[in-house]
């Protein structure tokens, strides 16, 4: 078997290192880059000098000719000494190398840092941005635009990288004194130069129909607005526009033609029914637009969705076609070499340059160049050079889950596959265990990242894959061939269509009943803790599988393998635990629960079979799964407080599933539009004011806030629609997002009375009314907040309130979900919450951990 070529490995982890760390503080790439440089030349000087003298040692070493030895023993003894000082010498200096290469490729990544970074983000820019002007920009298009649908509306996003920027209308000259000014008090500008090339996320509101020539490679223009993004983004900036993008030049030749036929595959897939249709185009070129969110879920959870992106085994069926076909037509190495290339980079177009895309082209043009030099290269060698390469050319690709992933599997697939068929093969059939050992090497390799996008372990990832392999090189390469035939036998590609939404069909079926599946995601701590937990599980693991057959490895088989048990043990005692817990904790009288949605708000009030929902927070998925774990599959009362997105993007999870929606006074043609989706799906939609009423059950609300007579109309968090519950021993009150100014407007227009349960308005800001909570006299506050925000919330004025109140703070951050209910004689209230609240002690309550 022959060894691993690894030299290469070590500069490539070395380049990822301080690409991944420069681009978070590219202000210290200069420095970085001059210490790397100098330091490499030292270590080169430094390896030139040592194996000099080594090997002067060793000629002066040498036996003079014709001396004769003693003894063939004391001859053997001088043979072995001298190749052990040339071995040592040969390992001297590789590791010299290895070093200084390490260095050179951390000094070049450092170079196009500080290089790169002025233009990423211009001062005129930075101005822009932090005083929320409005810039006119010429973009130039490096993706596909999407349309993603939201509540408020849809919303057509792409990436671009903006080579012209000014500050528009009047305002310019006073937003871009010293930056950019252009002194005639009409505009700033920057980029006219041609140096400008700065990545942005464009988001516009969706056109009825997409502006014509919108595609990679066009150049548009428009007005919006700049937010800066966090250091080490793949983006700048993020640019919000109001209107559509208006094209000003089309894309060059050799991008236009494909923008055409992507788009008419991907619409002949769409007259296929199913979830095969809408899979088909991800599956041969890489398109996922189609693919819904339940169905992305499905794939994420059954770990299927590397299928949908483009990656080397497209690239191979591309080269191997190519190449075979060259060779029927008998053109020389040159030619088929050449050929191979130009077929390949128009694939790239095609499928829209992805770092996946990037990272596998790029391994595909080393192979072929070494074959044609004739020294074909090694997979793992052709893989770090080609993670040192892009990188190289984009440093800010060192923090992209997706290049990771994909490094990640390739590399899985490298080291850990052969091993792992041998190790199975001791088992079961060898073409089994190779079978097998594909899947589940990629999937070692990846799973520590992966806990860091979902804290979820896929526990039927390796069959789904094992199911599904089969059919996805077949939909691939027929769906390939009818996007390709589509332009010129239309009849032809409708058939070779149909024949691969078979096995697409098929893998979309596969991912939908995994993902289904009891226990397909088991839990995994979430973060840092949980990345290295896995990491340490992963290498257990594999030392386990692949050293365990191997002599003189027991002693480090013996401590994985207890690693791995003692884990084992804990991980289903947890699970146990935690559930019995659960079950034995969790109050089947709650009345008010706060669900764990991150920062945001989605708290429901329930009586019975009867439940009412406060706001739905940010994101649907984590809805959805609040609302199954408490077993709630309709809500007869939802109040929307207002439409800041962390408190109605997740209304895709009630959809259909509400009666009575109550709404604050909408702000735009968004909102009104969120109204008619509703009241589409069954629900009456009311917008609420002061002295609205119901019941729920056995419980009474009562609408407080805002007043039907204001003047003018107020929108917004002022205007947050602020509701109270009383019955069944507990009387509660729901702030929305409400300031101090609106608190103090709310409590003098509707006297609101005492409570027991207040949600704390807008997270736990600093804009609060200590007046109010003195009134309201709470025994809990509930506090929907996400884990380190942003935004420091709750803050410590806002704690300070409610302690000074008597009222004891209660937060998702901390808590997990929140449930409350009546706690019996003496008013006393029970609360449950997923993990242990604070330390902290008040009089009637009593605080039970799930």
């Amino acid at each position: 078997m022959r060894p691993l070529d690894l030299r290469l490995a070590v500069p490539a982890a070395a380049a990822w290192v301080v690409a991944g760390c420069l681009v978070g503080v590219p202000g210290a790439a200069g420095v970085v880059a001059v210490a790397c440089w100098l330091a490499a030349a030292g270590t080169a000087a430094g390896g030139l000098v040592l194996g000099r003298r080594q090997a002067r040692r060793e000629r002066q070493g040498r036996e003079p000719q014709g001396r004769r030895l003693q003894s063939r023993r004391l001859q053997g003894r001088r043979l072995q000494g001298r190749r052990g000082r040339r071995g040592r010498r040969v390992w001297n200096v590789a590791a010299f190398a290895v070093v200084t290469v390490s260095l050179a490729g951390g000094a070049l990544v450092a170079s196009v840092v500080a290089v790169d970074e002025p233009h990423r983000f211009p001062v005129l820019a930075h101005v822009a941005a932090a005083r929320h002007n409005r810039v006119d920009v010429q973009v130039v298009l490096s993706s596909t635009p999407e349309t993603r649908h939201s509540p408020g509306g849809d919303t057509l996003r792409f990436r671009g990288r903006v080579t012209g920027l000014r500050l528009a209308g009047g305002a310019s000259s006073d937003a871009s004194s010293g930056a950019g000014s252009s002194g005639d008090g009409s505009s700033g500008d920057a980029g006219d130069a041609g140096a400008l090339s700065m990545p942005v996320l464009v988001m516009v509101p969706s056109p009825p129909e997409t502006p014509r020539g919108l595609a990679i490679g066009a150049t548009v223009r428009m007005v919006g607005t700049l937010t800066a993004t966090a250091p080490g983004d793949s983006t700048a900036a993020l640019l919000f526009g109001r209107d559509p993008p208006v094209v000003t030049a089309a894309p060059p030749a050799w991008l236009s033609w494909a923008s055409p036929v992507r788009d008419r595959f991907a619409a002949a897939a769409a007259g296929l029914p199913g979830d095969g249709a809408a899979l088909l185009p991800g599956l041969a070129i890489g398109d996922t637009s189609a693919v819904g969110d339940d169905l992305d879920v499905a794939m994420k959870q059954s770990s299927l969705s590397h299928l949908t992106a483009v990656s080397g085994a497209n690239c191979a069926v591309v080269i191997a076609a190519v190449m075979l076909g060259a060779a029927l037509l008998r053109l020389a190495r040159g030619a088929r070499i050449a050929l191979a290339l130009l077929v390949l980079g128009a694939f790239v177009v095609l499928v829209t340059p992805d770092p996946s895309v990037l990272r596998a082209s790029l391994m595909a043009v080393i192979v072929l160049a070494s074959y044609g030099l004739g020294r074909p290269a090694g997979g793992v060698p052709a893989l770090a050079l080609a993670i040192i390469a892009l990188l190289v050319v984009d440093p800010w690709l060192s923090r992209n889950y997706g290049f990771a992933l994909s490094v990640l599997a390739t590399a899985g697939l490298l080291v850990l596959a052969a091993p792992l068929a041998r190790s199975l093969a001791r088992w079961m059939p060898r073409w089994l265990a190779t079978v097998i050992a594909i899947p589940a090497a990629a999937q070692l390799a990846c799973q520590p990242v992966l806990v860091l996008l979902t804290p979820a372990l896929p526990l039927y990832g390796v069959p789904a894959n094992l199911l599904a392999a089969p059919a996805a090189p077949v939909a691939t390469v027929l769906g390939l061939i009818a996007c390709l035939l589509l332009p010129l036998l239309p009849g032809v590609a409708a058939g070779i269509l149909h024949l691969a939404w078979l096995p697409s069909a098929f893998i979309a079926a596969v991912a939908t009943t995994c993902a289904g599946l009891p226990g397909s995601q088991l839990p995994w701590p979430e973060g840092i803790l949980g990345f290295v937990a896995c990491l340490a599980v992963t290498v257990a693991l594999i030392i386990v599988l692949v050293r365990g057959n191997a002599a003189g490895n027991r002693r480090w088989v013996t401590l994985a393998a207890v690693l791995l048990l003692g884990f084992a043990g804990s991980y289903a005692g947890s699970l146990l635990g935690s559930g019995w817990a659960r079950a034995r904790g969790f109050p089947n009288d709650w009345q008010i629960a706060a669900c764990d949605i991150g920062q945001g708000d989605a708290v429901l009030v329930r009586d019975g079979d009867a439940h009412a929902l406060v706001d739905v927070g940010p994101d649907p998925a984590l809805l959805t799964t609040c609302l199954a774990t408490l077993g709630i599959t309709h809500i007869d009362l939802l109040v929307l407080t207002h439409y800041d997105l962390d408190h109605v993007g997740g209304v895709e999870a009630v959809i259909g599933k509400v009666g009575l929606v109550l709404v604050g006074p909408p702000e735009n043609a968004q909102d009104e539009r969120l109204h008619t989706r509703l009241a589409a799906a069954g629900a009456t939609v009311r917008e609420a004011g002061a002295g609205d009423s119901g019941t729920l059950g056995g419980l009474r609300w009562r609408v407080l806030w805002p007043r039907r007579d204001a003047v003018p109309v107020i929108t917004g968090n002022p205007a947050s629609v602020t509701v109270t519950f009383e019955g069944r021993g507990i009387r509660s009150i729901f702030l929305g997002d409400l300031g101090e100014d609106a608190q103090q407007a709310m409590m003098a227009a509707a006297s609101p009375s005492p409570v027991d349960v207040v949600k704390v308005a807008h997270h736990g800001s600093a804009d609060q009314s200590a007046a109010l909570y003195r009134r309201l006299q709470a025994t809990v506050g509930l506090i929907s907040v996400g884990v380190d925000n942003g935004y420091g919330h709750p803050t410590r004025s806002l704690l300070g309130m409610l302690r000074a109140s008597g009222t004891r703070a209660l937060r998702t951050d901390q808590c997990g979900m929140i449930l409350v209910a009546p706690g019996g004689e003496g008013g006393a209230l029970r609360v449950w919450s997923e993990r242990a609240p604070p330390a902290l002690t008040t009089s009637g309550t009593s605080v039970q951990p799930g």
